[in-house]
């Protein structure tokens, strides 16, 4: 195009993607009007006005209102500023959008009843405060009266999920199955049972202090790092995996040594490293920690799992945890005896 050149309404329409209509109804509302007109009364527009039309259809496409293109031709407004207002908007927008789909994908998957579909949409679109405060109503009421340090009773607390600022359906989907989870009343006394049964010896308070659950979330995390380093296919016998499984084996003992109100020293190593490298799973302990685990599995397991599918974080099923307990007993294994020299000692 030429910059003095003159184009009639039907050229103008034909580059810029517009009808003709509505290119005169852009002139007729002031948003871009003819640079000129023939001598009939066609009108006319240069290459300035067609270029001014074309931002005017991107922007009509991407939803902004007539009078924020009306402002920003007219310069009282910049194109950042109406962009981050419309953006602003279209994320809103896509929010309220996600939430519908998490709630019409729940009744097409669950065969949900028509009582309960305001109720999941209450539910998905609750706000920070309010999911806090939903998940603090069910850890006061399962822990009320539980004979435990309250720095366990805090920790418990915080087993909860934080909904990203841009959630996926999936994580709202799951999302309404954790809230609705919470919410039954079937559900709140099992798990008030569970904790008021499994916490009720003499020791309780001992075994939930501060330190004890230090010791639990290190040796927690460096079974993560081991599960980790399993998956992506470390080998056993290398100077990493050896390392990782000497300081899960220190963990484990430290734990034990907490337990017993004992002091860790080397000869507090031996039991730990022959019940990670041969455990004995007939033994009356190691079946009473398998008892637990697998109780609080049965009842929690639904709430840790939709927690780890909204924070987005994958959990390990139980066949990936026992690969990794070989996987570490053959890494103490190659690190040698009790009695030898190996990494991280």
């Amino acid at each position: 195009m030429h910059d003095d050149q003159l184009y009639p309404i039907g050229d103008v329409a034909r580059r810029t993607g517009l009808s003709v209509s509505a290119v005169r109804f852009y002139a007729d509302a002031g948003v871009v009007p003819p640079t000129g007109h023939t001598d009939a009364g066609h009108r006319l527009y240069d290459v300035g006005a067609i270029a001014r039309l074309e931002l005017v259809r991107t922007l009509r496409e991407l939803g902004a209102g007539l009078d924020d293109v009306r402002r920003l031709l007219t310069d009282e407004t910049t194109l950042h500023d109406l962009a981050t207002a419309h953006l602003a908007l279209v994320e809103g927008q896509l929010r309220h959008l996600r939430a519908r789909r998490a709630v019409l994908r729940t009744i097409v998957n669950q065969h949900t009843a028509t009582e309960r579909v305001a109720l999941m949409h209450d539910l998905v679109s609750l706000s920070d405060d309010d999911r806090d405060r939903l998940l603090d109503g069910f850890w006061d009421e399962v822990t009320d009266g539980l004979t435990v340090h309250p720095s366990f009773a805090e920790q418990l607390h915080r087993m909860r999920p934080t909904l990203p600022e841009e959630p996926t359906t999936e994580q709202l989907q799951a999302w309404i199955e954790l809230a609705d989870l919470v919410r039954d009343d079937a559900f709140r006394r099992s798990v008030r049972r569970f904790f008021h049964d499994a916490f009720s010896s003499p020791g309780a308070m001992e075994v939930t202090t501060p330190a004890m659950m230090g010791l639990i979330e290190a040796h927690r995390l460096v079974e993560v790092e081991a599960w980790e380093a399993q998956r992506a296919g470390l080998p056993p016998d290398s100077p990493r995996a050896r390392e990782i499984a000497e300081r899960l084996l220190g963990s484990l003992a430290a734990l034990t040594a907490e337990t017993a109100g004992q002091p860790l020293d080397e000869d507090g190593l031996a039991e730990p490293r022959r019940s990670v490298v041969a455990p004995d799973h007939t033994s009356a302990p190691h079946r009473h920690a398998e008892q637990a685990i697998t109780g609080f599995t049965d009842l929690l397991g639904a709430y840790v799992s939709l927690m780890a599918t909204i924070g987005g974080t994958p959990q390990p099923d139980p066949e990936e945890a026992r690969e990794s307990e070989r996987w570490v007993a053959a890494a103490l294994g190659a690190a040698g005896s009790p009695g030898e020299d190996a990494p991280g000692r």
